[in-house]
């Protein structure tokens, strides 16, 4: 009997704990990221055009970024959004290494004139964002 209730309060002590440390999380908050896309003169992935043209340029960037296996999760993960040839670049990625790699890819492929640069830096732990985003026009 003594051995049982040693199981159960073990059981109900890891409860405890696994509700406690679940309880110190907190939420992410994309406040700032929705009320940015949002903006009426902000492209967003659903406005991406349905041209041949448009696709088959989202389609190589894409490739290329994701080909890229130096590249972090975050910067295989960039939106990509073509309209009319004009690329926007939108996400985090983890460095301005990948930043820039990222913008050297949509370059050479959609020509650095029709590229523009909204890529964030995501913070690291224990490091702060760096919001600078670039202008290929």
């Amino acid at each position: 009997m003594t051995r049982f209730i040693t199981q159960v309060m073990i059981c109900v002590l890891g409860l405890g704990i696994s509700l406690s440390a679940q309880t110190k999380t907190t939420n992410p908050d994309n406040t700032k990221n929705n009320e940015r896309d949002r903006a009426k003169n902000s492209p967003t992935a659903d406005q991406q055009k349905e041209s041949r043209s448009d696709l088959d340029i989202t389609r190589d960037i894409r490739r290329a970024i994701t080909k890229d296996k130096a590249l972090s999760t975050y910067a295989h993960n960039i939106k990509i959004i073509t309209q009319n040839g004009n690329v926007t670049l939108k996400g985090p990625v983890r460095s301005e290494d990948e930043k820039a790699a990222v913008e050297a890819k949509a370059n050479e492929i959609a020509g650095a004139t029709h590229v523009k640069s909204e890529i964030e830096i995501a913070p690291g732990k224990g490091t702060t964002t760096s919001k600078r985003p670039s202008t290929y026009k």
